[in-house]
């Protein structure tokens, strides 16, 4: 996929395909998502991130914030943050609620911040 952001050139490559396999997020011993149904985006020159859909999250454990960020090839992403874990939970996930059509397969999906949970893949 390419730059979706009007202006930009397509400069970038950003591709989203399903993970084989599952994926647990967790803090402690506190589970947060379990999904067979990941998607992995792969953009250069970052490592690949889990996309869990949301219907895999448990929602229960997180708590929306007020943080926003804005990337010139999805779109502006939102934050939750997992309160049990502290500081260290602060905007652990974040999901992109109107993704740019390119990567419209990470809508109604959450990825999480490695240092902030724990995140298992088998």
């Amino acid at each position: 996929m390419t730059d979706p952001a009007p202006g930009h050139k397509p400069t970038k490559v950003i591709t989203v395909e399903p993970y084989e396999g599952e994926v647990v997020v967790s803090t402690g011993d506190v589970e947060i998502a379990r999904s067979t149904r990941a998607k992995v985006l792969s953009e250069t020159p970052y490592p690949p991130v889990f996309y869990i859909p949301f219907a895999d999250i448990d929602f229960s454990r997180l708590s929306a914030t007020e943080h926003s960020t804005h990337c010139p090839y999805k779109g502006d992403a939102s934050y939750w943050s997992a309160d049990h874990a502290g500081e260290v939970g602060q905007n652990a996930m974040w999901a992109y609620l109107q993704p740019f059509e390119q990567v419209a397969a990470i809508k109604d999906h959450g990825a999480f911040y490695p240092g902030r949970v724990t995140i298992s893949a088998a």
